[in-house]
């Protein structure tokens, strides 16, 4: 019985991973796609009701990031291989590519419940036809789009996170879209989203946080030798996979830098950092801060700059008025970590790497391994 279980798992993977060899998407275009002449239907997609439990998980999700292959890659080479034969063979080779491509559709899907909604769009849990492998797709309306005038963020967002692979980052296995809308094919969180895990507990234990700060640390080490800056770490851009890991999930105000330097004022009020704050360039520093933000309200709940209106608050991010109330009351390793993080000057600040190093997060590492 467990054998004929195996085996129809490894047929639908199979399935599934030669759909992605199969259909290419392609990233819509702010001067063509992206601006059609027609009104975009903003109502919610169609539901197929199929039996899917809240909690339902593709089996063994460690692996997807080896089962499957975004073919976006492969369409990449095929063109700049056509490119260095020459212009007329180059054009020959792509028109060819291009006729031989088979997009996904929103008809490749059945689609379920909604699990969120967003300010562009929805997401819902769904599920691929031939494989039967359960996936997030998240439905983001044209017409929003321009309206706030984001087709480029989401075109950076997308060319990034879908070249990103790491356990504690969320798969983006492809995208395709309509004449209304844009669909992005992502890895399905079963937990759903830290934040209100975050709401419900109120704060989290030592042990708990230590182990997700870790996670992030790594992820973001990650990123960063990738030259990514994600630049708006929150709980709300966090989801937690079948296990309770925990998943970087939006890539929105996130910038490839390979020079380093930024100037642009983004992320989340608070927050930003001190050098933001006072319009100064900034770099993948930003994201040090960011965590140690993440840190102090896991522990405490809330924010550690929290004032009653912005001005208050910005006054308090670039003063570093830093505060840790009596309860609940936590380990001077904790506040160690923090106050290392939250350092007005940027180069001072703890690495990634010493993060990790950092006895408290190595203690309670070391205790979460022992009781798995």
């Amino acid at each position: 019985m467990a054998q004929s279980a195996q085996s129809t798992q490894a047929e639908r993977i199979g399935a599934f991973k030669r759909a992605l060899g199969e259909k290419e998407s392609h990233l819509p275009r702010a001067d063509a796609d992206m601006q059609d002449g027609k009104q975009a239907n903003t109502g919610p997609i169609q539901a197929a009701r199929f039996p899917l439990h809240p909690h339902s998980e593709n089996r063994n999700p460690q692996d997807a990031q080896q089962r499957f292959a975004h073919t976006s890659s492969q369409v990449a080479a095929v063109k700049a291989g056509a490119m260095r034969q020459g212009s007329s063979q180059s054009s020959r080779a792509i028109s060819a590519a291009q006729a031989s491509e088979r997009r996904w559709q929103l008809e490749d899907f059945d689609t379920g419940r909604p699990l969120g909604r967003g300010k562009f769009g929805n997401v819902y849990l769904a599920r691929e036809k031939s494989s039967k492998y359960i996936i997030a797709l998240k439905v983001l309306f044209k017409s929003q789009l321009q309206q706030s005038n984001v087709e480029h963020q989401l075109r950076r967002e997308i060319e990034i996170q879908s070249h990103l692979r790491h356990p504690n980052i969320l798969r983006l296995y492809g995208y395709f879209y309509d004449e209304s809308r844009v669909y992005l094919i992502l890895e399905y969180a079963a937990k759903g989203e830290l934040y209100k895990e975050l709401q419900r507990c109120g704060h989290f234990s030592e042990a708990r946080t230590a182990v997700y700060i870790g996670s992030l640390a790594g992820a973001l080490q990650y990123c960063h030798s990738k030259h990514v800056i994600h630049r708006d770490i929150k709980p709300e851009n966090l989801l937690l996979g079948m296990r309770g890991e925990l998943k970087i999930a939006d890539f929105g105000w996130s910038v490839h830098a390979p020079n380093s330097r930024r100037k642009t004022l983004c992320g989340t009020l608070d927050y930003l950092p001190p050098e933001m704050v006072d319009g100064a360039d900034h770099d993948a520093a930003v994201d040090l801060w960011s965590l140690g933000v993440l840190c102090y309200e896991f522990l405490f709940g809330g924010p550690p700059f929290e004032a009653e209106g912005n001005s208050q608050t910005y006054k308090r991010i670039l003063t570093v008025d830093l505060r840790f109330p009596a309860d609940p009351e936590i380990s001077a390793g904790a506040k160690d970590l923090i106050r290392k993080l939250l350092v007005r000057s940027p180069r001072d600040r703890l690495s990634l790497a010493q993060v990790l190093q950092h006895p408290w997060i190595v203690e309670h590492s070391k205790a979460a391994a022992a009781s798995s």
